[in-house]
């Protein structure tokens, strides 16, 4: 009995670090927007308030539409990619892939960038055509546009696709196929009536996932889609930092909030398959080399169209960070290029001090310092989780969304409910410079229990019982049981936990100030700075950025076990 006790009195105390850290930190902000927009219901003439409702319905809609046009243009470049890297072994394959899952990882701010640098008015494609044909003005004008929007919505979801729905295809046993085939079936019937049924809960899945990212896409349609577009995000932004419009904010908020929860519960009830240890191998064995000729065409097809939108935006934002374009003085201006480091030096001399108060060194500084003190903390509180749910038993179903919550809450709005919540000392963020880690841990915390919980539930409880019973205590039993199983994990949540604090912008707008500003937000102020030095120093933060998110990428397709999901 008192060891039952004692058990359960552990279990409980497993809820209290993370429930405790969500109950101050997002579910009093939460709170706190709710009552923000209810109050703004009654106030105000019938005018302002069927301006203000109109608003609102414009911008969810367009919210909408965009996202579900991201997402089905995501699906059109995701799905053959998917059965291009689960059936075919090529030349590149590994790195290919490894490039897919980059864009996931890259801060918006920085897919914003890449863009820029190769469609935008400064881009290689403008300067190329100007050049080409004696042009005084960027004939391509993509920025500010819809189609920007949504070519940069495909570059950073479409490894979603490839990972969810690719994983399930490689895993998908062959004698299925091969036992329809004998009994008549050709090629497409075995795809409509076999693969297809099987496939279906990863496409449903993963189709979400993608929508849930484009529908709460913030830095993306901020600095590509200009004024004209604004989704909820946006005019939430816009809302409460430029028009100091904060019930209109909180409503928006609300709304957001509630069409995101909606979407993250579908994806919840839709069962993906879980792949145990027996599956391990099973991911290569699909592979084969491309025989036909269509087979071929197909391959050459796809990888042409994975390096053009992925690998090229990337490679124009790190060649134009190091290429030097001034225009040059003569009457018919004419431009020079050359390489150069200086916008890299110009980062440590700050000689443009009257745009910030701190060099830009000192924002890489306080995102590194805030992306370890968040990764910390998304790391010990989704541990705590991970174990708490583990052994909640029926009561799982009820928890975990709980603690899958904040992936539903947007960062702007997470960020707005720490402005109204935590804008008194000593929680300011002048003197509590904490806030921002926390926010950036709450970002994290469901993508690391979701890391963490499969790897956790794989262990055999009998391996924790026999240590038990040769006397090991619950210390000992994590030390030399669970921990060698989940390190691969937890170096993989530590390195998500890190980029997407290193990266996060929505919150970060918020609650970063002059003193304390992250990388991303002085990427967006020195882009959004007229200026080829401001604009070439935005390329080498951006890059910075790119090649450090780049070597998390490869750390986490090393320690990734094959068969094991990491969406």
């Amino acid at each position: 009995m008192k060891t039952n006790r004692g058990t359960n009195l552990w279990k409980a105390l497993l809820w209290l670090l993370p429930a405790a850290f969500l109950l101050v930190f997002f579910y009093q902000p939460l709170t706190a927007i709710l009552r923000l927009a209810f109050s703004m219901l009654p106030t105000g003439t019938g005018a302002e308030q069927g301006f203000q409702l109109s608003l609102v319905a414009n911008t969810f809609g367009f919210t909408l539409w965009q996202a579900a046009l991201s997402t089905l243009l995501t699906l059109v470049v995701g799905l053959p990619a998917a059965y291009l890297f689960s059936h075919f072994e090529f030349a590149g394959r590994k790195f290919l892939r490894l490039v897919a899952l980059l864009p996931f990882i890259l801060p918006t701010v920085v897919t914003a960038v890449c863009f820029n640098s190769l469609l935008g008015p400064r881009g290689w494609l403008n300067l190329g055509l100007m050049a080409l044909f004696n042009l005084s003005e960027p004939p391509v004008r993509m920025l500010d546009s819809l189609p920007a929007i949504l070519l940069a919505h495909v570059f950073y979801n479409s490894s979603v696709i490839i990972r969810i729905v690719g994983g399930a295809w490689s895993r998908l046993d062959r004698k299925l196929t091969q036992a329809a085939q004998m009994l008549g079936a050709n090629g497409w019937r075995v795809f409509w009536e076999v693969t297809l049924p099987l496939l279906l809960p990863a496409i449903g899945g993963a189709s979400l996932l993608v929508f849930l990212f484009d529908f709460t896409s913030f830095g993306v349609v901020l600095m590509l889609g200009g004024p004209r577009f604004a989704t909820l995000e946006v005019e939430i932004y816009t809302q409460a930092l430029y028009l100091f419009n904060l019930p209109l904010a909180g409503l928006l908020s609300v709304i957001q909030l509630a069409f995101t929860l909606l979407v993250a519960w579908l994806y919840n009830r839709i069962s993906l398959p879980r792949y145990g240890k027996a599956a391990l191998s099973a991911e290569r064995a699909n592979l084969r080399r491309p025989k036909t000729r269509a087979e071929k065409a197909f391959t050459l097809t796809v990888v042409l169209v994975l390096v053009t939108l992925v690998l090229l935006p990337l490679l124009s934002l790190v060649s134009r960070s190091v290429v030097s374009l001034e225009a040059d003085r003569g009457a018919r201006g004419e431009v020079q290029t050359g390489f150069t480091l200086r916008y890299y030096r110009e980062l440590f001399r700050n000689t443009s001090g009257s745009i910030f108060y701190v060099p830009p060194a000192a924002a890489v500084r306080n995102s590194l310092m805030y992306a370890g003190a968040a990764m910390l903390i998304a790391n010990l509180l989704g541990l705590l989780a991970a174990y708490a749910l583990h052994y909640s038993g029926r009561l799982r179903r009820w928890l975990e969304p709980l603690f899958i919550l904040p992936l539903g809450a947007s960062a702007v709005t997470l960020g707005l409910g720490f402005v109204i919540v935590f804008r008194r000392e000593p929680w300011n963020a002048l003197s509590f410079p904490m806030l921002i880690p926390f926010a950036h841990a709450l970002v994290a915390l469901p993508l690391v229990v979701r890391t963490l919980l499969p790897t956790l539930r794989g262990i055999p409880d009998s391996l924790r019982q026999a240590a038990g019973t040769l006397g090991a205590g619950w210390a000992r039993v994590f030390r030399e049981v669970d921990l060698p199983v989940m390190l691969r994990s937890l170096l993989v949540s530590m390195v998500f936990a890190f980029t997407v604090s290193l990266g996060e912008f929505g919150a970060s707008s918020f609650l970063s100030t002059g003193q304390n500003p992250t990388i991303p937000v002085a990427i967006y102020r020195y882009i959004s700075q007229p200026g080829a030095l401001n604009y070439g120093q935005a390329l080498a933060m951006s890059t910075i950025l790119l090649l450090v998110c780049a070597a998390g990428s490869l750390i986490i397709e090393k320690a990734r076990l094959p068969g094991e999901e990491l969406f």
